[in-house]
């Protein structure tokens, strides 16, 4: 039996995320959870742009099979040097990304899909980050916070890695994992609004 929160649920949410179920809550909307499971590997020589929007759209397919609800798949990556940087497999790994990518600019691309009585519709959203310095005492530092060991590019914005953001162009949802004016555009076409009726 659904729960209450399921029952009035507008969407199916193709993600284990809390990241983007917060997101989704923040603009009144109620998802029912539903992970899918998908391989993320990239294929060789695939572009981030398109190695998004593929997870995103396929994580949208997977999690609409049983369902009447319009679904939502989304997929984060962080890109330095057009190197798509993916969850830190280790505390060495996180200290390598975050070395590479202190002082610099890099971009956050985030492919959102929602499948609905439109077909499957999808986009992707890049914003560009800039991290300040940061020394090896901080990188040690963050990692025992225990933040970074699930997150694309070992860092969270929403959380203490906001310290570290000296600039930041475009979308700051989306960094976090969900563009949310973009992804009301979609919902809106696939027959959802943010706003009640």
């Amino acid at each position: 039996m659904p729960s209450p929160a399921q029952a009035s649920a507008l969407l199916r949410l193709a993600s284990a995320s809390p990241r983007r179920r917060e997101l989704l809550a923040s603009i009144g909307l109620t998802a029912e959870i539903a992970p899918v499971n998908i391989d993320e590997t990239p294929y060789p020589d695939e572009p981030p742009v398109e190695y998004v929007l593929r997870l995103a759209r396929a994580k949208a397919r997977a999690g609409a099979v049983d369902t009447q609800l319009p679904t939502l798949g989304s997929d984060t990556a962080v890109v330095l040097d057009g190197r798509i940087l993916g969850k830190p497999i280790d505390q060495a790994h996180a200290r390598q990304m975050l070395e590479a990518l202190s002082g610099r600019r890099h971009q956050v691309m985030t492919a959102v899909a929602v499948s609905g009585g439109q077909g499957l519709l999808s986009l992707c959203v890049t914003t560009q980050v800039t991290l300040r310095a940061i020394t090896s005492r901080e990188i040690e530092a963050y990692w025992a916070t225990g933040e970074p060991i699930d997150k694309a590019g070992g860092y969270a914005i929403q959380g203490r890695a906001a310290i570290f953001v000296e600039h930041l162009e475009g979308s700051y949802s989306a960094v976090v994992g969900l563009p949310l004016y973009e992804t009301s555009l979609l919902l809106q076409r696939q027959g959802i609004s943010c706003w009640p009726a």
